[in-house]
Order: C-alpha cells, then sequence, then structure tokens
C-alpha cells in the first residue's frame, strides 16, 4: 500500500484526499444541532476504520455490505472502503430477510455491517452465507464497529487502485426478480463526478443541501462527488423534513432531491421565494419531474429547477444546463463525454423527435453485472453502447425527453420497483390467479405501487388489507402496493402479453 495524494492513484479516494488535505479545517459536514465535522475528522477516521478493517483481515477487492442508518459515522465507513480498496455494498435500510438473504448469498461479502436491532437477524444470515464478520453501527455513532476502530491507528495510506478496480456493488431489481449486482469502478464515479463539478458549477464556495439517503446512487455518489471533488460543505440531514430544509436552505447555495422534495415544499406554506434567495441551483432526479411541479416552483421562487437523467449503471448521463434553457419536460443534454443514441429495435438511429431505445457510452457506464455475463452482454453492446431501457426522444436542438420505459419499471419517491419481485409474492398467494404491479400517478410519490388481481373463484380470497400486510412483512416498504385492486381479467394483446398501459390509463386518476 502507499500513500497517494496525486492523480496517479485512480483510487477515488486519492482525488477526494486532495481536497480533504486542503481544506483540513474546514466544515466538511454541517449537522442539523449546527455541530460540524471537518474535513481532517473525515480523512482521520476514514484511516482508522479503514486500518481496523484491514487489521481484521479484510482485503482489497473483499465486499463490504452496509445496512445502516443514514450518518456522519456511515459516511466514514463509505470513505474508508474507498481507501482501502475494499468494494462498498450499500443496502436500503429497508430491506427484509428474504431480500437480505439473497444480496448476502450472491455478492459474498467478508464483512456486514448493520444496526444493532437487526444484529440477532443479521447474524442469522452471516451464518447461513458464510460471511466471517458482523460489526454494528447504529444512527446516533455507536455499536460495535466505531468501539473497535476507536483504538486503531490513524494512519492508513490509500490503497493504490486502478481505473478498472471495482469501488462500488449496487443492486437493481431485475425484471425476472432476481436482483443484478451493478459493478461500478473507481473510474466510473471518478469521471461523472469531475464531469458534474463541471457541468453544475460546484466550488469551494458551495454549501449543499444534503437530505438524500446514502444507500442509493444520487446521494452517495452524485452529491458527494461533487462536494469532495471541489471542497465544498454539506447540511446534513438524516433524511427528508420539510421543515428543517426551510430552516436550513438559507445557509446553502445548492439542492439536490427527488421530485417528492419539491412537492412537499411547495405543500409548505413557510416555504417561498426569500428562503431560496441563497440558493443558486435546484436538482432534480431518480425520478420524472413533472411539468406541473417545474412551473409551480419557477412560479413560487423565480428559479428553475435543473432536471437530470441517469441511473444506477451509469450514475449521470444527460442534464439540464447551468447557463441556459431548463426545459419542462425534458431530462436536458448529453453531459460533456457522454454519447446518447436513440435507436430502434434493429438499433438504427430514429430521426429527431421519434421514439427509440435510449443508450449511451462513456467512462461513466458500468462494468456489468456481477456474475451476471449473459445479462451483460445483452444490456452492454459490443461497441460500448448500453440499453437504458428507457424509451425517449432527441429534439432538433439536442434536448432529451423521456417518454416511457421499456421495462415498466415503477419510480416512487425516487426509488426504483421492479414489478416482477412483488407480481411473483402476490402469485403465490391462496386465491390469487395472477397480478399486474403498474405505477400511477401520486401527488407526493410521482408515482405510486399498484396491484391489480385476478381472484382464481376455486378458494377463499383474500382482501386488500390482507395482501398488503403480507407483503409489508417479504419486502421493503417502498415496494408494497399503495392500493390493491381487482379485475375479472387482465387485458392483453394478440401475443398474450398484459398491457400494463391500458392498466395505467384505466386507473390513471386513482390518486
Amino acid at each position: 500500500m502507499t500513500q497517494s495524494n496525486n492523480t496517479e492513484n485512480n483510487n477515488l479516494y486519492a482525488h477526494f484526499q486532495q481536497q480533504f488535505d486542503h481544506y483540513t479545517d474546514k466544515p466538511a459536514l454541517v449537522l442539523a444541532d449546527q455541530s460540524s465535522i471537518s474535513y481532517a475528522d473525515l480523512e482521520r477516521e476514514s484511516a482508522r476504520l479503514a486500518r481496523y478493517m484491514t487489521d481484521l483481515g479484510i482485503q482489497v477487492g473483499d465486499r463490504v455490505s452496509v445496512q445502516v442508518t443514514k450518518s456522519p459515522e456511515a459516511l466514514s465507513l463509505y470513505l474508508a472502503c474507498l481507501r482501502a480498496g475494499f468494494v462498498f455494498h450499500p443496502l436500503n435500510t429497508g430491506y427484509k430477510e428474504a431480500e437480505l438473504d439473497y444480496f448476502l448469498s450472491n455478492a459474498e461479502p467478508a464483512m456486514v455491517i448493520c444496526d444493532v436491532a437487526d444484529e440477532q437477524l443479521m447474524q442469522k444470515l452471516c451464518n447461513k452465507n458464510k460471511v466471517s464478520h458482523l460489526k454494528t453501527l447504529n444512527a446516533d455513532g455507536s455499536g460495535s464497529l466505531s468501539d473497535s476502530a476507536q483504538q486503531a491507528s490513524a494512519d492508513f495510506p490509500v490503497v493504490d487502485r486502478q481505473d478498472d478496480d471495482l469501488a462500488a456493488l449496487l443492486y437493481s431489481s431485475g425484471t425476472t426478480g432476481v436482483p443484478k449486482g451493478i459493478m461500478l469502478s473507481h473510474r466510473n464515479l471518478r469521471s461523472n463526478a469531475e464531469c458534474l463539478v463541471q457541468a453544475w458549477g460546484f466550488s469551494s464556495d458551495d454549501v449543499l443541501l444534503h437530505a438524500l439517503p446514502i444507500f442509493h446512487v444520487h446521494g452517495l455518489f452524485v452529491a458527494l462527488g461533487c462536494v469532495f471533488l471541489s471542497g465544498a460543505s454539506m447540511h446534513w440531514l438524516k433524511d427528508f423534513n420539510a421543515d428543517l430544509v426551510v430552516d436550513s436552505l438559507p445557509s446553502c447555495t445548492v439542492m439536490m432531491g427527488v421530485p417528492t422534495y419539491y412537492t412537499r415544499l411547495l405543500s409548505n406554506d413557510r416555504f417561498d421565494a426569500s428562503v431560496a434567495t441563497n440558493i443558486r441551483l435546484f436538482i432534480s432526479g431518480s425520478a420524472p419531474l413533472l411539468s406541473e411541479t417545474f412551473e409551480a416552483f419557477r412560479a413560487r421562487t423565480g428559479q428553475s429547477i435543473l432536471e437530470r437523467y441517469g441511473m444506477t449503471e451509469t450514475n449521470m448521463n444527460i442534464s439540464n444546463p447551468l447557463v441556459g434553457e431548463r426545459r419542462a419536460g425534458t431530462v436536458g443534454l448529453p453531459l460533456p463525454g457522454v454519447e446518447v443514441r436513440i435507436v430502434d429495435q434493429q438499433g438504427a438511429e430514429v430521426a429527431i423527435d421519434e421514439v427509440g431505445d435510449i443508450q449511451v457510452r462513456g467512462e461513466n457506464v458500468f462494468k456489468g453485472y456481477w456474475r451476471m455475463p449473459e445479462k451483460t452482454a445483452e444490456d452492454l453492446a459490443a461497441d460500448g453502447f448500453f440499453n437504458t431501457g428507457d424509451k425517449g426522444t432527441v429534439s432538433e436542438d439536442g434536448y432529451v425527453s423521456i417518454v416511457g420505459r421499456a421495462k415498466d419499471m415503477v419510480i416512487t419517491g425516487g426509488l426504483n420497483v421492479y414489478p416482477k419481485e412483488i407480481e411473483l409474492l402476490i402469485d403465490k398467494l391462496d386465491g390469487i390467479k395472477e397480478s399486474a404491479i403498474i405505477g400511477l400517478p401520486h401527488p407526493d410519490f410521482g408515482e405510486a405501487v399498484v396491484a391489480v388481481v385476478i381472484y382464481d373463484g376455486d378458494s377463499q380470497q383474500p382482501d386488500e388489507d390482507s395482501i398488503i400486510n403480507g407483503l409489508k412483512a417479504q419486502i421493503s416498504g417502498f415496494k408494497v402496493p399503495k392500493r390493491v385492486l381487482s379485475l375479472q381479467e387482465l387485458p392483453r394483446n394478440t401475443m398474450g402479453k398484459v398491457q400494463k398501459n391500458v392498466l395505467r390509463d384505466q386507473f390513471n386518476d386513482l390518486f
């Protein structure tokens, strides 16, 4: 291992460290109670954690699976994994036993870190999946990980990593119901963060309002990458609370959020133009921003939200401009270094304003799916273009609009829900013949997960509450349908495929 403060080491942390060393005493995080954590604090604590975990036997390239509440200590853990050359594997805090069991069996981590409240369950899963080390980290920073690392040395050289070495492994549930491990390299994360710093004008003068979760690309890689490569600061909120956000905005210069954050701000009586005076940029992503929200926000504040488009496999691809027209209903223009093409089913590029499949290529595009070479070959073409699964158009002047999702994915509150996973669970219930999961417009979440079921008529039919409560015990809350509707039969095309677009149209005004 060698210490690196220059760009010869392609470890993402080595690039962050240049700012950490330069802005030593500057607040990296300002917490809700107005206390702060400096860049020097992050450097020291990430070194202690890296040293402790390395001495424990965790090796370069090992996966470290993490299911913990957002906290400064959780942030230091992410940084420790980067600097030690481990592969960071964040897990949504809502995941339940069956989901976690799959992730641990597939990722084969050397270490798992969870909240103490989940320790008993996680120990069972670690035993089953032969995970050697389990430690706890709680929302207040306490836990066996913190206790153990406290005595470790804060002297830890940054491990040399190559561009294509893995930095993180994130999972995106598959349309077949089997989650896919998305392999993100140090180059993937670094190149995209460098691009966004330039595209969005980040500098050391910026203060980002960070209310996003850090198990997700948006809050973990996009937000932190922009801050740590520019030497900016963050107002660090454990989650989104409209009143706390309104209180914090006057001290910030940039806010990143999902569309739900902006609709909730617009519903808050205290939110007006005066609160947003110091903000130079509002950024929205992870789900489509409705034109009505865009226009209402501009009417309220005089500011246009910058909408952008990305995904776990690629981080950010397309963005409305920092300087220039931010066009409602579009995700903007391809970012520097990212190629975008829209093609038909034969792979030929379509005409201007014609709908086709969106494909992207660039250093931001992931290495492939973990241990799924056939799926990688299916989605990642030989020429490097990635099939996003989204349908879109491009205007004469280059603005891209997303018009649909080829795979019927639902995005609720900025989180991805893949219908097949939930349909498989519902279809196992007694009294259910088949089901279809759709997303319907929702004033708060953007889209709400809704189940449409067909009863078999031969046994007792489960009611809406029993279906919902049964699912709550098996899957994360954000995946559980808000409503369960029933029909005599599902609409199908001539090939027998369920026409979910017909269902969406039929129940469009449910909420």
